[in-house]
């Protein structure tokens, strides 16, 4: 069948692009959908800041009766190509039915359009940070997916290797057993760090506590995440474009700071209650009454979700972690939490890994980076 790719410029478009995914999986147990009222934004020009330095495009795969079976993002991070000396195009929120031919046409849209704008290579699916939503599932998909990832069906992968993608980079996913008592190593550990160097965790008492510490925060996590895959520094307006967005979720409990000698931020750990299964109710909604569950979820909770971690590169090495896991242990027993999910770690990232292996952590999702050169 021959299908119609269209350019997506109007607002019934835009809520058609942002919810294909919702209609084709809401079905699927592990499917855990994105926030539309996010996804409508992260586009947009006049509210995402990412823009000042980015193009991004989008456009919806149409069958012969003008019902919507697939969609692709497009972006251009110049920043990005300028720092690291690149010409590459990012593809994003790819979602489809399952047709070779539907992927095909996205693709090649999406191709034509980076060669015309000078791009010799393609990455995906990558956002637009490295706070965005990336990497295709390929591993784990019979697992629930998280507030913060894809989750997408196997025969993604299959379409796009088809197409003649390969694999650039891989991030691994764990479920980790919550302690039901502090363990001895990490207690002992913090103990040691806070007398050899002087470190000290702090935690906010209320979310207006926040801007005083946040862009110094963010200052370590450039300075941290600068070394990874697909990374650039987060400017001033798009850290507030974040916060924003923060502010109205943070479980302050769950938020650590960790202060050297000269009380200078040199670490920042960020883990949530899990709202996996809250937002796979409100099928991504807020409204009517998508909130009183999200709420709920963040009042009431057994499984919370690893976020990230970043620790200035200066003091990596020497135990800043065990002082936000000791507290961090200390809440989960208090609360009940049976396990905790991670992030997607990238794979050659065993530093990060090496921290969960006291925790018989359970590897059990893996998901991926293609490239192609065009």
């Amino acid at each position: 069948m021959k299908y119609t790719i269209k350019l997506v410029k109007t607002k019934k478009d835009a809520k058609q692009f942002t919810e294909l995914p919702i209609k084709l999986f809401k079905h699927i147990d592990a499917f855990v959908p994105a926030l539309s009222m996010d996804e409508m934004n992260v586009f947009d020009p006049r509210k995402n800041p990412v823009h000042e330095y980015c193009e991004s495009i989008r456009w919806l795969a149409l069958d012969e009766k003008g019902k919507v079976v697939g969609r692709i993002g497009g972006i251009i991070n110049y920043r990005f190509n300028e720092v690291f000396k690149t010409k590459i195009v990012r593809f994003t929120r790819l979602d489809m039915i399952d047709d070779i031919e539907v992927t095909k046409q996205l693709i090649e849209t999406i191709e034509k359009w980076a060669k015309s704008n000078g791009m010799d290579e393609i990455i995906g699916p990558i956002g637009f940070t490295d706070m965005d939503r990336m990497g295709m599932l390929v591993e784990g998909f019979e697992h629930l997916g998280s507030f913060i990832t894809i989750w997408n069906p196997p025969y993604y992968k299959e379409h796009l290797e088809q197409l003649g993608y390969i694999k650039d980079a891989d991030w691994v996913e764990s479920q980790i057993p919550w302690p039901k008592e502090m363990p001895e190593k990490v207690s002992r550990g913090a103990e040691i760090v806070r007398k050899r160097y002087g470190y000290e965790m702090f935690k906010l008492k209320s979310i207006k506590e926040l801007d005083s510490v946040i862009y110094d925060a963010f200052e370590v996590y450039n300075k941290a995440f600068q070394p990874l895959y697909g990374f650039l520094p987060v400017t001033k307006a798009v850290q507030d474009y974040y916060i924003k967005q923060m502010k109205s979720l943070v479980k302050l409990d769950y938020v650590w700071f960790v202060r050297d000698k000269s009380k200078k931020i040199i670490g920042f750990g960020f883990m949530m209650p899990s709202l996996a299964l809250a937002n796979k109710k409100n099928n991504g909604k807020i409204l009517p009454f998508g909130w009183l569950r999200i709420i709920k979820a963040i009042k009431k909770f057994d499984v919370v979700d690893f976020y990230f971690v970043a620790v200035d590169p200066d003091h990596q090495g020497q135990g800043v972690l065990s002082l936000m896991m000791e507290d961090g242990i200390k809440m989960g027993i208090r609360d009940k939490v049976c396990h905790a999910e991670t992030g997607p770690e990238l794979e050659l990232n065993t530093k990060i890994q090496a921290q969960w292996h006291d925790f018989d952590p359970i590897y059990h999702k893996r998901r991926r980076c293609y490239i192609k050169k065009l």
